[in-house]
């Protein structure tokens, strides 16, 4: 092989200070934006989000490599995300107060069966998007939905009213079944009695 392709494969184009301080004004940057930008973002992704995530990791990828296009370059800046996101998440783990700030906190979506609109329209969920995540949880329709929670981390945890119509439709087929049993078993002693008095 010749030398020159190492040579251009390893040599850094830029200060290695450089490429540790790009990834992490970046990482700092989407930190921040995703956070403004609410938590939809983070779990349930329509089209035009999943869009604008795909565009925006193409946008700053220039922005943490710079005119560096070798592997060494690319290690350098891999690790720096890498480390930085560890040191943050085991900070913020220490930190719940700081936590909370960066992460939010859990809105109620849906409290005592009844659907907060105020809250919906402020995360941008529309109410379809909301029965469409009670049906992936097993619930049939909000109806039965006792409380919805949206979670820090974007996903939606619903609380089931009790009983579910699921409960209720169980019980009222046993209590069928335990009558049709007794109505038998009535029915058996009658058909008893009868053919002793024959």
């Amino acid at each position: 092989m010749d030398a020159t392709i190492w040579k251009d494969m390893f040599h850094l184009g830029l200060p290695i200070l450089e490429k540790v301080l790009r990834p992490v004004f970046v990482y700092l940057f989407l930190v921040i934006s995703l956070r403004l930008s609410g938590k939809r973002e983070l779990a349930r992704l329509n089209p035009f989000d999943l869009v604008v995530l795909l565009t925006l990791s193409n946008t700053v990828q220039n922005a943490i490599i710079g005119d560096d296009n070798s592997v060494t370059g690319g290690i350098i800046g891999a690790t720096t995300l890498l480390a930085l996101n560890y040191l943050v998440v085991r900070f913020l783990y220490r930190h719940e107060t700081l936590d909370r700030l960066v992460e939010g906190d859990a809105d109620v979506l849906v409290d005592d069966g009844k659907v907060r609109e105020e809250q919906l329209e402020k995360e941008l969920i529309t109410r379809a998007e909301l029965e469409a995540a009670a049906r992936k949880q097993g619930l049939e329709s909000l109806d039965e939905v006792e409380r919805a929670v949206l979670e820090p981390g974007g996903s939606i945890s619903f609380v089931a009213k009790r009983p579910t119509a699921d409960t209720t439709r169980h019980g009222e087929l046993m209590s069928r079944l335990d009558a049709l049993g007794a109505n038998l078993a009535a029915l058996r002693d009658t058909v008893a009695a009868a053919s002793v008095k024959t």
